[in-house]
């Protein structure tokens, strides 16, 4: 079974299916929601059938890989294969994109283009997790581009073209810089040409052309997931954007950034990580103080949570600039824990906002004794996103700290400098996601408001936000079910330090 072509039927297959949407009647919403769920949820049982039965936990070596000559002229295939580090995101992606479907039933206006544009980018984003081969990479994280601008542009609040104008220029701007980053690594060295990430990672570089290379990706992924201070446009898109897609970008496209770092700064260019990961350290802290700071100052209810997000990036960073097992791996859960998190809380902010039809914090209030259940979902989450014990967040930063502890790198007083910096942001936390809950639900001004009244969430919203609830609890309280994949894949990624 193993020569089945796993990988490939589940990059093509979401695309492929919702190209055939066009033939679907043009006024049946109806049918194209049910439609594009049927399709992800197939997608997702499908992805977890060939994992559960064809992926070896203990062997950290590319799996399921797939090698088919694409263009003859410069060597370049179609190398698809996953281990530890892509497993958890490809999950992940799954399982957020059928839930922002499910959360996308209010869509109406051009509900085909709407749900084809989810689907394509579902493609893009699985093969940019499982492209084994550094132009394909590029490809998919170029693909995935277009149905974001367009899903942006079409569908939103009143700035969105402004908002999709910016994400464009950020993101394909620094998709420049991933480009030339791409073509100069293969093209380096050797006579062939070679894309393939396995030779590549064995390849050496003079200090110069390394660090070149090193600022060329960092530039690319920091765009994307959102590192100071390229992160202008995050805030902007998170504020205007329908929730769904809100959801998707929380939830996906900011990890993408996180696995091109670990995936192609650390793995291809070690000996440049090491000079610049007391930066990334330092810029990683600084983030989480400045987002965290920021936050409370935000009017608008969305731009608020994206600040959240910035900050919790900030962790990942810092457990990639730490170079030591526990922060890689916490940098790992991180992605997989604010993966949950993020989307959940913007799912939350949109069908609130589906009720209420307001978009500032000022004018919000007492919400809480007419949508008893929103404010229940709100409250547990946005204590899972403090890094409440018991629930994910807090695993993920207890080990990030970890790592920093453990770090031979650094000097002992930086590491106190770095921890007390970082717990100042822990907690700033709080301050900013409790003041906006209490902004929102506690109070009386939306009560003594005249025809106020509104319905409480139905079964498809509680069912979507217990969803993404159980997995944060459940990672909470067995972190090892993640960590578990990944652990192989990060002892080998970090044999390249200490030997090389």
């Amino acid at each position: 079974m193993n020569n089945f072509p796993w990988l490939t039927i589940i990059v093509v297959f979401p695309i492929s299916a919702g190209s055939l949407m066009l033939f679907l009647p043009h006024r049946g919403n109806k049918v194209n929601k049910w439609y594009t769920i049927c399709i992800c949820i197939l997608e997702l049982l499908l992805t977890t059938y060939a994992f559960c039965y064809n992926f070896k936990m203990d062997d950290p070596l590319i799996q399921l890989s797939e090698d088919y000559k694409w263009i003859n002229f410069f060597d370049f295939y179609w190398r698809l294969g996953i281990d530890g580090l892509s497993i958890g995101t490809i999950l992940l992606t799954g399982f957020i994109t059928t839930l922002a479907t499910l959360a996308a039933f209010p869509v109406t206006r051009d509900s085909r283009l709407f749900h084809f544009l989810m689907l394509a980018m579902y493609s893009g984003q699985i093969g940019s997790f499982s492209s084994r081969d550094i132009l394909l990479f590029f490809i998919m994280w170029e693909l995935e581009l277009i149905p974001v601008y367009l899903l942006l542009s079409m569908w939103g609040g009143k700035k969105r073209l402004y908002s999709a104008t910016k994400f464009i220029l950020y993101t394909a701007g620094s998709s420049i810089f991933l480009l030339i980053g791409v073509l100069g690594i293969s093209l380096y060295g050797s006579n062939e040409p070679t894309l393939n990430l396995e030779l590549l990672a064995n390849q050496s570089y003079p200090v110069t052309l390394e660090i070149l290379f090193y600022i060329g990706f960092l530039i690319a992924f920091a765009v994307k997931s959102p590192i100071i201070p390229l992160h202008t446009w995050l805030p902007d898109t998170h504020g205007e954007a329908h929730y769904s897609t809100c959801m998707l970008l929380a939830g996906i496209l900011l990890k993408m950034g996180a696995y091109g770092l670990v995936r192609i700064n650390m793995e291809l260019l070690p000996h440049a990580h090491s000079m610049f990961s007391p930066w990334l350290m330092v810029v990683g802290t600084i983030q989480i103080i400045y987002a965290a700071s920021t936050s409370p100052g935000q009017r608008n209810l969305k731009k608020r949570i994206a600040y959240s997000s910035v900050s919790h990036m900030g962790f990942i960073i810092i457990g990639i600039g730490s170079i030591t097992d526990p922060g890689l791996n916490g940098a790992i859960l991180q992605i997989i824990s604010h993966g949950f998190i993020g989307a959940a809380l913007f799912f939350l902010a949109g069908t609130s906002y589906d009720r209420i039809r307001l978009v500032y914090l000022d004018e919000m209030g007492g919400m809480a004794i007419s949508i008893p259940k929103i404010f229940t979902m709100f409250t547990i989450l946005s204590m899972a996103s403090l890094a409440l014990p018991g629930m994910s967040g807090f695993v993920a930063e207890l080990i990030v700290f970890f790592g920093i502890i453990t770090s031979q790198k650094y000097f002992l007083i930086s590491k106190i400098l770095i921890i007390f910096v970082m717990a100042i942001g822990m907690i700033l936390t709080p301050i900013y996601l409790l003041s906006m809950s209490r902004q929102m639900f506690y109070g009386y001004k939306l009560i003594n408001a005249k025809n106020f009244s509104f319905f409480d969430s139905g079964p498809r919203e509680l069912f979507l936000s217990i969803s993404i609830l159980l997995p944060i609890i459940g990672i909470g309280i067995y972190p090892d079910f993640v960590l578990s994949l990944a652990s192989d894949k990060v002892e080998s990624i970090l044999s390249n330090y200490f030997y090389g």
